[in-house]
C-alpha cells in the first residue's frame, strides 16, 4: 500500500489507491514525505471542521507546512480564528449571491466569445478555448486586471502552481503577489467598480479592535489569492465536464435534452473529478484516527478526491451519475473554510456547459493529444481537444 501525491503514475488515475486507501489504511503514513493522510468521508470531513486541531495558519500545501515558511497576511485560506473570521467577513462583501448571479449575462457573453468562432471548425480544446479563457476574463473583469493583461496574469498564477514532474513545488516568498502592485497603485487613484478598488477602501474593525483599511500589502495578497482560487480550479472543472460527458454520452444527451439536469451534473462532476484532490493541514495536538495517535506537529493530508467516493457516504461512489442525489460533498472544502468562490464557480460552471450543448451537443475526446496538468495541488486537463460532429 503506497500513496504520493508527486507519484505521476498515481495521478493519472489516483482511485484505485484512493480506495485501497479508505479500506485497508484509513490512516496512512508516508515514511519518504512524512505526512499522514485520511481518506474516508467522516474522517476528511471532521479535519476540515476541528480549525483548533487542524489550523490553517501554517498553510493548506504540504509543501508549505512542511517547510515552516512565515505565510504572510491576508491569504485568508491560509489563516485561523479571529483573524480568518474578520477578514472573511470583509472578504465575503465582494462576493454575495446577489453580485454573483448578477454575472450570469456577462459569462454567457464571454462563452459565446470564445465558443462561437468554433462552430462548424470540427473540433475545439475544452481547456485552450473555453476553461482558460472564460474564467480568467470573469475573475479579471472582477478584479479590475485590464482585459490586455489578463492572459498574462492567468500564465503567471498558473505557473506558480506547475511542479516538475515527480517533485514537490517550489515556493515563492510573495506568493506572486507583487505582480498586482502596478495594478493596485492605479487603481488608488483611480476607483472603479472592482474588487479592488472595494478592499483599498473597505473600512472594517481588525482583530486588535482597531478601525482601519487594509494595507497595501494586504490588498496585494488578497487580490493574488482570489485571482489564483478564480482561474485554475474552474479552468479544471470545465475541463473535467469535457472529458466525463465524453465518456458518458448518453448522460450527456440526456442533458441536451432537459437543461433542467445541468446543475445537479456539475455538482456530480464536482464530487467525482475535484479539482483539489487534496488538502494539508498541521496537526497542531495530538489527534487519533482508528486507534493510532497523529502526533502533534505532524503535517496531514485531507484527501477530498477519496472522500467524495467513500461508499459510506455514496454507494457505488465510483460510478458517475448527473442523477445521483449528491448532497454535501467536500470539493469546495467544509467549516469555516469552505470556498468563498462556490457559487461563482458553480455559475461559471453551469453556464459554460449549457452553452458549450447549445452549440456542440456531441463530442469525442482526442486522448492522442490530452494530457494532465502538472501539479501536486490541482488535478486536471492542461489540454482537451474534442472532435465534434
Amino acid at each position: 500500500m503506497y500513496y504520493d501525491p508527486y507519484d505521476i503514475a498515481i495521478n493519472a488515475d489516483p482511485y484505485p489507491v484512493y480506495r485501497r486507501l479508505r479500506e485497508e489504511a484509513p490512516l496512512y503514513y508516508n515514511e519518504a514525505y512524512d505526512f499522514y493522510a485520511v481518506s474516508r468521508f467522516d474522517d476528511v470531513a471532521r479535519g476540515l471542521l476541528d480549525p483548533e486541531t487542524h489550523p490553517s495558519g501554517r498553510g493548506v500545501i504540504l509543501e508549505l507546512i512542511k517547510s515552516d515558511t512565515e505565510i504572510p497576511p491576508g491569504t485568508l485560506i491560509f489563516e485561523d480564528p479571529p483573524r480568518h473570521t474578520i477578514y472573511r467577513r470583509l472578504l465575503s462583501r465582494v462576493f454575495t449571491p446577489r453580485r454573483v448571479a448578477a454575472l450570469e449575462p456577462k459569462i454567457r457573453e464571454l462563452c459565446a466569445v470564445s465558443l462561437d468562432p468554433l462552430v462548424g471548425s470540427g473540433g475545439f480544446d475544452f481547456v485552450a478555448d473555453l476553461g482558460s479563457q472564460m474564467p480568467m476574463r470573469v475573475i479579471g473583469m472582477l478584479l479590475g486586471v485590464p482585459e490586455a493583461d489578463q492572459e498574462a496574469v492567468r500564465d503567471e498564477v498558473d505557473a506558480r502552481l506547475r511542479t516538475e514532474a515527480g517533485k514537490p513545488m517550489e515556493l515563492s516568498a510573495d506568493f506572486g503577489a507583487e505582480m498586482f502592485g502596478d495594478y493596485i497603485d492605479w487603481r488608488l487613484d483611480h476607483p472603479s467598480d472592482d474588487i479592488m478598488t472595494e478592499l483599498l477602501h473597505a473600512e472594517f474593525e481588525d482583530e486588535t479592535g482597531a478601525v482601519r483599511r487594509l494595507s497595501r500589502d494586504e490588498v496585494l495578497t488578497y487580490v493574488s489569492v482570489i485571482a489564483g482560487a478564480g482561474n485554475e480550479t474552474t479552468t479544471r472543472l470545465i475541463g473535467w465536464t469535457g472529458k466525463l460527458l465524453a465518456d458518458h454520452p448518453d448522460q450527456r444527451r440526456a442533458l441536451v435534452g432537459d437543461r433542467s439536469l445541468v446543475p445537479n451534473a456539475i455538482e456530480e462532476i464536482l464530487r467525482y473529478e475535484p479539482p483539489g484532490p487534496h488538502v494539508g493541514r498541521y496537526v497542531a495536538q495530538d489527534v487519533e484516527f482508528h486507534g493510532t495517535t497523529v502526533p502533534a506537529g505532524s503535517a496531514i493530508l485531507l484527501l477530498v478526491g477519496a472522500a467524495n467516493r467513500d461508499e459510506r457516504r455514496y454507494p457505488d461512489g465510483d460510478r458517475f451519475d448527473i442523477g445521483r442525489e449528491v448532497g454535501k460533498h467536500l470539493t469546495f472544502g467544509h467549516g469555516i473554510h469552505s470556498c468563498l468562490g462556490a457559487a461563482l464557480a458553480r455559475l461559471e460552471g453551469r453556464i459554460a456547459l449549457d452553452e458549450v450543448l447549445d452549440r456542440f451537443p456531441e463530442w469525442e475526446v482526442d486522448l492522442a493529444g490530452a494530457r494532465l496538468s502538472p501539479t501536486s495541488t490541482v488535478r486536471g486537463w492542461e489540454t482537451l481537444p474534442v472532435t465534434v460532429a
